[in-house]
This record gives C-alpha cells, sequence and structure tokens, in this order.
C-alpha cells in the first residue's frame, strides 16, 4: 500500500503527518515504527493521524502515536501542526477548528504567519487522574529517581507530566535522569519528564524526556506543564515565553479553573509517499 504522508515540525518537535479522509490505511504499530524509524523510515517523534469527526459537534478526529508505535492522548505541538495541515490541504477554510483527542476537545485557532493558538484545557492535579500513586493531592511531592530525591510537580495536559526545576538544563544528564523518571513506577502509564530552569518570571528553559520516544526538540504539552507548576510555586507570571532546544512557545494560564492556552510555530519540511 503506498501511503501519502507530510513532514511537519512545530518548534523542532516533528511529525509525519497522514490525511486519513481522503486516503484509507489501517496502521498497525509496525507501520508506525517504521514511519518514525529515522534511519529506515521518514523519522520523527510522533506520527499523527486526521481522521473524519466521530461527532457533529467537531470537526476532526486526530490520533497521535510515538515512534515506539504507542498511541498518547495529546500533543501540543502536534495540535499546531494539525490545524496548519487541514487548512494547507483544504481539508477546511476555518481558522477557529474544534478537534477530538483521546484527552477531550480541543480548539485551535490559526493565525497569520503560520503561528497557532491552541487552547489545551484545564490542567488535571489528582493523582488518580494523572495518574500517579499519591495517597493525596499536593502542590508538588518527593519522589526517588535513581538514588535521587526530587521535587516534583505532577500534573495532567491530556497526558502525564512530571515537572523538576533545575539550577541549568544546560548542564543536565537528561538521557539518563529522563529515562529513569519516564519508567518510575509510580506513574502506571509512564511519563512524561520535564526539567525547568527559571531565567525570570517571563521565562524559562525547558528540557523535555517524553515517554515512549526520548528527548525531543519541543514538547508543548510539557512546556504547559511547567508553566503551570511554576505559578502554582509562584516563580513564575501567568504569560511565559518557554525556550526549548528546537524554538520558543508562549504559554498563558489565568490560574485554577481556567484553561491553558499555548501559542507557537509550525513549519511543513517536504511531502511524499511510502509503501507500508
Amino acid at each position: 500500500m503506498l501511503l501519502k504522508f507530510t513532514k511537519m515540525h512545530g518548534a523542532g518537535n516533528d511529525f509525519v503527518v497522514i490525511d486519513l479522509i481522503s486516503q484509507r490505511a489501517r496502521l498497525r504499530s509496525r507501520d508506525i515504527r517504521k514511519l518514525a524509524d529515522r534511519h529506515f523510515g521518514v523519522g520523527c517523534d510522533q506520527v499523527l493521524l486526521v481522521e473524519p469527526p466521530g461527532s457533529p459537534e467537531v470537526d476532526f478526529r486526530y490520533r497521535i502515536f510515538n515512534a515506539d508505535g504507542g498511541e498518547v492522548e495529546q500533543c501540543g505541538n502536534g495540535a499546531r501542526c494539525f490545524a496548519r495541515f487541514v487548512r494547507d490541504k483544504k481539508l477546511t477554510a476555518k481558522r477557529d477548528i474544534s478537534v477530538e483527542t483521546a484527552a477531550g476537545i480541543i480548539v485551535l485557532h490559526v493565525r497569520e504567519n503560520n503561528q497557532v493558538e491552541v487552547n489545551m484545557g484545564e490542567p488535571v492535579f489528582a493523582p488518580e487522574q494523572v495518574p500517579f500513586e499519591a495517597p493525596q493531592q499536593a502542590d508538588c511531592y518527593a519522589v526517588d529517581v535513581a538514588g535521587t530525591e526530587l521535587e516534583l510537580g505532577v500534573l495532567s495536559m491530556g497526558n502525564p507530566h512530571a515537572v523538576h526545576r533545575v539550577a541549568d538544563t544546560a548542564a543536565l544528564d537528561l538521557d539518563h535522569i529522563g529515562r529513569q523518571l519516564e519508567s518510575h513506577p509510580r506513574f502506571p502509564q509512564r511519563v512524561n519528564a520535564g526539567f525547568m530552569q527559571v531565567v525570570t518570571a517571563n521565562e524559562i528553559n525547558l528540557r523535555v524526556y517524553e515517554r515512549g520516544v526520548g528527548e525531543t526538540l519541543a514538547c508543548g504539552t510539557g512546556a504547559c506543564a511547567a508553566v503551570v507548576y511554576g505559578l502554582l510555586r509562584g516563580w513564575l507570571s501567568d504569560t511565559v515565553t518557554v525556550n526549548l532546544p528546537g524554538g520558543k512557545l508562549s504559554i498563558s494560564w489565568a490560574g485554577s479553573g481556567q484553561p491553558v492556552i499555548m501559542t507557537g510555530p509550525t513549519a511543513t519540511v517536504f511531502e511524499g509517499t511510502i509503501r507500508i
């Protein structure tokens, strides 16, 4: 089977995007792994599927698969690329696009200059909903990771996140500590591990080790989680520039009961056809 795809990225977090509205395909985990393989496939952090809506209340269904073939609930950088893709492919002319995900409905607003604003919904802190093993909800948790006790903010942005503040993200051995935290037994569905350096109240540096992928150049939900945690701890203001290895995102949160708003760039790299 020949499958058309588009390679895209959002601040360096890269995707293979597949239109399953105008073409039909059934992709298995091994097909996802082949597409994501950087040596034998196209190469990406995640594969994004554009599907018809399952409800008249939304415009599209959006599915996300990590490079290891596992389906996940949410991807903020992918959501921005999704919005640009459906407009570029003339699947919609809307600038406000409602999308069904495994984590619920999100709303995407396409701005000028390839910037996309995403309403990421409200953060979730209840440990059982993250999920995270803890006797009760708290602003932060002490967790032993490979013999080192880390103070973590734990929350869900549609997918599970743990955030730890560090003095210098550049000095971090992220491959080691991220791998240990990602698979920590207190996170039964694994976790995206973010490490945040506070530069000012309006700016942070962030590196994220994503579950099923490893370190990525950007993580939209990770940026949201870091800013939310920083606000709860009193370190950050309500609008923050997040510096990631692949670029910058703007994250805003007005506080409890309010959605997190993410704005950032998108780019199309190339298009092609691959045999699956």
